[in-house]
């Protein structure tokens, strides 16, 4: 993670930093996923280290396909401490079931992929004209 100065990012700078708009920053805060938020003495949002390193979680989860209720839930379940640890491990034990569901998923349509392409392969070579022998060219 990159440093981030003492008094955080805005909320422009947060958007660079994590790839997100500011429009999703605002929308993650509204529904709980991240914050609140600090803000300055201007009541401008200030994305501290530890918001920053909450958006990063967010995003893993998020692009491993957690929907937006789950990641909730798991957020809300985080901040109330160590207690809420065994449904936690819960949540992320199913998700990573999931993904492993999903990994296997994929891994066939890419052998069945796979095996049309050398199929393909298979008839085009097939269908291709023999090379050209020297002095066996049509003459213009």
């Amino acid at each position: 993670m990159a440093v981030v100065e003492t008094d955080g990012l805005s909320i422009a700078e947060a958007a660079v930093y994590t790839g997100l708009t500011a429009d999703t920053l605002r929308y993650y805060e509204r529904i709980g996923l991240v914050g609140p938020v600090p803000r300055d003495g201007d009541g401008r949002r200030r994305y501290d280290r530890d918001t920053l390193h909450w958006l990063e979680t967010v995003l893993v989860l998020r692009d491993t396909g957690m929907p937006v209720r789950e990641m909730v839930r798991y957020t809300r379940l985080a901040r109330q401490g160590d207690a809420t640890a065994d449904e936690r491990r819960r949540i992320m034990a199913d998700h990573l079931d999931r993904l492993r569901a999903q990994e296997e998923s994929v891994a066939k349509a890419r052998r069945f992929v796979q095996t049309k392409i050398d199929v393909y392969d298979g008839v085009l070579k097939s269908c291709a004209p023999p090379p050209d022998e020297p002095g066996d060219r049509a003459r213009p």
